[in-house]
């Protein structure tokens, strides 16, 4: 976990809304699981069957033929934890480092200057902190060529204006307007054509017209519902509608309709002052600005930063950012009607009548769980109908209770409508656009169930089945018998169901699909600490970060925590990705990433035979080389994985 993410355990959510914890209290203790005279604990009971997860019927009256124990998913051994500044993949796999921060985009280009490039290269180059991407066919159906589209999420610092390797040196404070300008260009989404070579390796088509830089200082342009309002007004644009660049992209999402989705997660780490005092507004400390300066040091150069002189500035970060990779003139949008939380990913869902919905997770303590519903309707091979359905609908926050359920799952819950215009709490708020903006206070608004953290969202292939992982929270003291685990070191992954499996309902079930823990520190499985029962020593993790689905239904789980291997972590080491059979609950561990990294980001070729991840922040301590070993300058990097027998990867 970087240092700034840590900040994330730190919430700045003040308001009375009740914590998911206490409704899982409610839930376990209503369903009396823990009461059982077998001695069942709450990590037994959380690893519950999914079998009767499509069944409605809770009647334990009925007679049913004896179940089958169905095939894993799994088709791999798992592997060992490893702690060495390589990577490690399961038996019968290749891993292949390929784009690491810094390879040229373009025909003709120089050849990266070990960290020395300046910022006019760096915005030619891919970008630092490889996070979310997406593989788009370059034609339908096609695994052999297409667009690689990933987030360079932020430059690891390590201490006020001083970057960590950007310079290729440890630990250089910027004292330029160049080396200010070369981070902001170290920072946006990277669009690649790749394509196989007659050796069937991935490489970069240099010469493409598709390939693109999109950076901290791109144009771009506010739709939907806020744009023009006062709050996204400054002194460079009156309009509210035009704005420069996209950062700390942290997830992504993409769209039926072959855009991208680029999340915005904790751009308030950019915004500080120069000016002396503190001066916050009551949504900025919400937001949770910083009272002074920067460890980015950009408001030393460039005042749209400083808090001070351009209040607004900051309210124009916090988006979803559409991006058209098939075009590299259009302009990026940021859809407002998403509304503005530091967005984790993005997850869509068609429901049955064509409504386009995404589902959001904003990642810090305390924080919620939104969805959004389009007003129109998604038209497969209509390019025009399709282009603005994200600029008009009705935005939702998730409020987790602990009704009745059915099956397995633990409680019931709602989406409470973000409209001032429908929702009496909301009256406060001068108009929509207003909600929009403040999105967080309006989820404190109408009390929204506060979170562990929501990161990833994940949604079933076939059975609509939401999946989000919650990757910690270490501050959280509320604590009670039936629930011990008040500093939530570990994370879990809940899933809800939406009512009568239409997206657009505004209720749905929910349970927690894996409660991550470690069994090799706390042997004593009634301890919480030890995970929920499908957590063992073979594959204990802790932190789950990124998340997606195959087309087969397997779950993929990659971690960003605690990488020390000591103490609560003893028996965990580096950061990993593991997979997970929804159906019988088993994880194995299938790949392990090198010193100080976090594993992240996710996707597949249509044919499901390579498969790409990205190794971000390697080093961020100052203890690893990877991948080009020696003395150099750790790289983020996108790492390539094929099945030495060329079959689908899991399988």
């Amino acid at each position: 976990m970087n240092k700034l993410e840590m900040l994330e355990d730190l919430p700045s959510n003040t308001s009375d809304n009740e914590h998911f914890q206490a409704v899982v209290e409610r839930a376990v203790s209503r369903r009396g699981f823990l009461k059982s005279g077998l001695g069942l604990s709450a990590a037994v009971f959380l690893a519950g069957s999914l079998s009767a997860c499509n069944s409605d019927d809770d009647d334990d009256d009925d007679v049913a033929e004896t179940p089958q124990e169905p095939a894993s998913l799994l088709g791999f051994q798992a592997i060992p934890i490893f702690t060495g500044d390589d990577v490690r993949i399961a038996a019968g796999y290749t891993a292949t480092v390929f784009a690491p921060w810094g390879t040229p985009l373009f025909a003709g280009d120089p050849a990266w200057q070990n960290g020395r490039d300046d910022a006019a290269a760096q915005a030619r180059q891919v970008g630092d902190n490889h996070d979310g991407m997406h593989f788009f066919p370059l034609t339908e159906g096609n695994s052999d060529e297409g667009l690689l589209v990933m987030n360079h999420e932020y430059v690891t610092t390590s201490g006020a204006a001083t970057y960590t390797w950007l310079f290729g040196t440890q630990d250089t404070t910027i004292t330029t307007l160049d080396q200010a300008d070369k981070a902001i260009n170290a920072h946006g989404v990277s669009v690649i054509h790749i394509a196989r070579n007659a050796a069937g390796k991935w490489e970069i088509k240099l010469g493409s017209r598709y390939n693109r830089r999109i950076t901290a200082a791109t144009p771009m342009r506010l739709t939907g519902p806020a744009a023009g309002d006062a709050l996204l007004q400054t002194s460079a644009d009156p309009t509210g509608t035009l704005v420069l660049g996209t950062f700390n992209n942290c997830g992504n999402g993409w769209t039926p309709w072959g855009t991208y989705l680029a999340c915005e997660e904790n751009f308030n780490t950019y915004f500080g002052t120069t000016i002396a005092g503190d001066g916050r507004s009551a949504a900025q400390r919400r937001y949770g600005l910083s009272s002074g300066a920067t460890a980015y040091g950009w408001e030393l150069f460039h005042d749209r930063f400083d808090y001070k002189k351009e209040p607004n500035e900051s309210n124009r970060f916090g988006w979803i950012v559409e991006i058209d990779p098939f075009d590299a003139e259009s302009t990026p949008k940021k859809r407002t009607a998403l509304g503005r939380i530091k967005h984790e990913n993005a997850a869509y869902r068609i429901a049955a009548d064509g409504t386009v919905v995404v589902y959001m997770g904003d990642d810090q303590a305390d924080d919620y769980i939104y969805k959004f519903v389009s007003d129109g309707k998604y038209v497969a091979g209509d390019q025009r109908n399709n282009a603005n359905l994200l600029d008009s609908g009705e935005l939702y926050v998730a409020k987790f209770k602990s009704g009745a359920a059915s099956g397995d799952f633990m409680g019931d819950g709602e989406w409470v409508l973000l409209d001032r215009n429908a929702t009496p709490e909301l009256a406060g708020f001068a108009n929509q656009a207003e909600v929009l903006i403040h999105a967080r206070l309006a989820g404190d608004a109408v009390g929204a169930t506060k979170m562990d953290r929501p990161e990833w969202v994940a949604v079933h292939p076939d059975s609509g089945e939401v999946y989000v992982t919650l990757t910690n929270n270490s501050g959280r003291s509320v604590t009670d018998e039936a629930n011990p685990r008040a500093q939530n070191r570990y994370g879990q992954i809940v899933r809800w169901r939406e009512t009568g499996n239409d997206p657009k309902a505004t209720t749905f079930e929910w349970d927690i699909f894996v409660l991550a823990g470690n069994p090799v520190k706390y042997t004593d499985r009634s301890d919480l600490k030890s995970g929920s029962a499908n957590v063992t020593a073979d594959n204990t993790f802790n932190s789950p970060d990124g998340l997606g689905f195959d087309p087969d239904g397997r779950l993929w789980i990659q971690t960003d925590g605690n990488y020390s291997n000591a103490g609560e972590y003893e028996g965990q080491g580096n950061n990993q990705m593991l997979c997970a059979d929804p159906v019988s609950k088993e994880i194995r561990r299938f790949f392990v990433g090198p010193k100080e990294c976090e594993v992240t980001g996710l996707s597949f070729t249509p044919d499901g035979r390579t498969m790409f991840i990205n190794i971000q922040h390697p080093g961020e301590d100052g203890d690893s080389h990877w991948p080009d070993g020696g003395t150099s300058v750790p790289r983020s990097a996108t790492i390539v994985i094929t099945k030495d027998d060329g079959g689908v990867i899991g399988s």
